[in-house]
């Protein structure tokens, strides 16, 4: 596949500041890092969080990192994947996706059209990222109502926050390089940071290309006029590439910053064997803090980002559909002077973004969404644990202009203003022991798409027609956790509840199909012209499928935990996970479709100097409970895995090599939670066994 990223201003930007930085630089210490917290669920900056939330970095993050965001985050109690196929997948939380899961950058707005559809990509590879925070449950209303089922934040430092250097200035960096079987990948990403106690530059650049994946399984494949089966997923080639340059001046009570981000992906979409995608994405980011201040405010921070996205889709050499997204973010945050025992922090935030899609599947029209909003959060500090307090107010202007090149769209604005509020406690029940609740009442404004879509959708093999009567989804939701610790020994415990009273579904109108080249309603062949309508429409009939409100309930629980089974020299470590969720359309009392069955998994570690090692498995259990059996349904399947490491420091250099051998058994298995499973059946099963191996260098 072509691979249409230029290195070029990467490259120059890594050596304009190895030359700014000088050789004997590399011999100087950087300063001592800060402590890393999860700041996503509490702007506060505190450890101990009333929200659910899982943090992955490091090594941890190395290890799990797959060619997407969902997989990656995928096995996180909680969290399943949209996996359409092994190069575009989104995370779900607590059985939500789309557009009630917020994917945020550095905690700030994230633009592209994966939400849109399932084929889109997510705009950040894992190779780029240096921490994941994952957020469950509503307490993240601060990021809008799309954030009712969550939060994922992607965190890189392309705009350091803190000195890296001391006076006498430094270089620091990372390499790292991998390989798999499997897909036959070939990674690379380096990285590089310069300065000293009052500036830091910062270069990185990735790069990353696939092959068709291996699976169990002999699959056709239909590229050309002739149909070959093999054990791969027919169209599931990559290229993936892009960069960053940033760099943040500090001084004594602050920091201002920014960065220029781009990102480049070709691959192949697996429903569709001569498909493939073009997508590009170009982000400029602005960043500032002043702390430190004296009387009401302590601290006042600013983002601001513009985003340039654009989806090609190809069939064979000939593009077909284009989707292009543009936009911008602003977000202001103040933390305001203790007030007693309370503390907290109050902001606005402007979002603004032009869709348009022109192309035989152009299913969406040109559409213009703007959005501000107010927000606030309190905690009270406690002598048995803390409470708080968090509300948010939102104005949206969705706004269609039809399809100039389609003449069945028409024009049309809806508005909406919708308010969430959350109250959650923490109670420090006894040494080691904490119990946490949260409470969330939630609105979500409709996406354009929700409101004004009319079209053919492949990615969903369905014709999708909006509704423009759509009102605010409005939730209500409950949180309730434990967790304790005691040195090596940890458990984690949450269970939930959210009621929706007018989720917003995308439900089959009985008995009606709409042909996808002219959106003729229940069209028929022409007996004498085969392959085409009496129109003399290309006959290519979908089902028609429609967004409605209905009542929804989604119930679930997750846990985790490690037992110590050896202290010392040596550690062995036992690590357990499991969850589940429910999800029942209410009006009808049929399972909302696409839900992950309840999982299980465990894993052990042993680490001893600079060695370590783990296996272990994932369970899922088989998924029957779905809207429209057979369709759907997936039997139950148990992958195991395994991971080596060893590490070892030479100076200021520290390399660590690493092994990964995923689906040991080679078992064939299908994602319950992924479209292609009901329509697409059998073409993108899950991977078959793959190796991957890497070394990571850092300085």
């Amino acid at each position: 596949m072509k691979k249409p990223f230029p290195r070029s201003a990467t490259g120059t930007a890594i050596l304009s500041l190895l030359a700014l930085s000088g050789a004997p630089i590399l011999a100087q210490t950087a300063t001592p890092a800060l402590k890393e917290v999860t700041v996503t669920g509490n702007p506060l900056g505190a450890a101990d969080l009333i929200v659910p939330a899982t943090r992955y970095s490091g090594a941890g993050l190395l290890l799990r990192s797959k060619t997407t965001l969902g997989e990656t985050l995928d096995g996180t109690p909680g969290v399943s994947s949209t996996y359409f196929g092994p190069n575009a997948s989104r995370p779900i939380i607590r059985g939500l996706d789309g557009d009630r899961i917020r994917i945020l950058a550095n905690g700030g707005g994230s633009l592209d059209a994966s939400s849109l559809s399932y084929d889109h990509s997510v705009t950040s590879d894992p190779l780029s990222i240096e921490r994941i925070e994952v957020l469950r449950g509503p307490g993240a209303l601060l990021y809008g109502g799309s954030a009712v089922g969550g939060v994922v934040n992607v965190i890189d430092n392309r705009i350091p926050r803190e000195p890296q250097f001391d006076e006498k200035g430094g270089v620091s960096g990372k390499v790292d390089l991998n390989a798999a079987s499997g897909n036959s990948e070939r990674g690379k990403a380096l990285l590089f940071e310069g300065g000293n106690h009052r500036y830091t530059l910062h270069a990185d650049a990735f790069d990353r290309s696939t092959r068709d994946v291996r699976v169990p399984v002999e699959l056709a494949c239909t590229r050309t006029a002739v149909t070959t089966r093999a054990q791969r997923i027919c169209n599931s080639a990559s290229d993936v590439s892009g960069g960053s340059v940033g760099g943040s001046v500090f001084f004594d009570n602050g920091y201002l910053g920014a960065s220029a981000n781009n990102y480049r992906s070709n691959y192949g979409t697996v429903a569709e064997d001569r498909v493939s995608i073009d997508m590009k994405s170009d982000r400029y980011a602005l960043e500032g803090e002043i702390r430190n201040l004296a009387g009401p405010l302590q601290s006042i921070k600013a983002q601001y980002s513009e985003t340039a996205y654009t989806h090609t889709e190809f069939e064979g050499v000939r593009p077909g559909t284009v989707f292009t997204n543009k936009g911008n973010d602003f977000r202001l945050e103040a933390r305001h002077a203790r007030v007693g025992n309370i503390e907290g922090v109050l902001g606005v935030q402007t979002e603004s973004s032009r869709f348009s899609a022109v192309g035989t599947e152009a299913f969406a029209p040109f559409s213009k969404t703007s959005q501000s909003a107010v927000f606030a959060y309190e905690e009270l500090g406690t002598p048995w644990g803390k409470l708080s307090l968090g509300g948010r107010a939102e104005s949206v202007e969705v706004t269609s202009f039809g399809n100039p090149r389609v003449a069945r769209f028409t024009p049309a604005g809806k508005s909406f203003k919708p308010g969430s509020y959350a109250l959650g406690a923490l109670w420090n029940a006894a040494p080691g022991w904490q119990l946490t609740s949260n409470l969330a009442y939630t609105e979500r404004a409709p996406k354009d798409y929700e409101l004004f879509a009319d079209g053919p959708h492949i990615a969903t093999a369905a014709y999708e027609v909006g509704n423009a009567n759509l009102a605010k989804e409005q939730s209500r939701n409950i949180d309730l956790g434990a967790a304790w610790k005691s040195g090596g020994h940890s458990f984690k415990f949450n269970t939930y509840v959210s009621r929706f009273k007018n989720y917003i579904a995308l439900n089959q109108t009985t008995g009606v199909t709409r042909n996808a080249e002219d959106g003729e309603v229940n069209p028929t062949e022409d007996t004498g012209n085969a392959g085409f309508t009496a129109s003399g429409a290309a006959f290519r009939p979908l089902a028609q499928f429609r967004y409605e409100q209905v009542r929804a309930r989604f119930t679930g629980l997750e846990a985790s935990g490690n037992i110590r089974l050896q202290e010392g020299a040596s550690t062995v470590d036992l690590a357990l996970r499991g969850d589940m969720v429910r999800a029942t359309n209410l009006n009808n009392g049929l399972p909302l479709p696409r839900i992950a069955p309840w999982r299980v998994g465990s894993s052990l570690l042993w680490a001893s100097g600079p060695w370590g090692a783990s296996l272990g498995f994932d369970h899922m259990a088989a998924q029957k409970r779905v809207p429209a059996a057979p369709v759907g349904v997936t039997k139950a399947y148990t992958l195991w895995n395994s991971a080596a490491t060893y590490r070892v420091k030479a100076g200021p250099t520290t390399l660590l090599w690493y092994a990964r051998l995923d689906n040991i058994t080679d078992k064939l298995a299908y994602s319950a939670s992924s479209v292609l499973t009901s329509t697409a059946f059998p073409k993108a099963p899950l991977p078959g066994r793959s190796l991957k191996v890497g070394l990571q260098v850092s300085f």
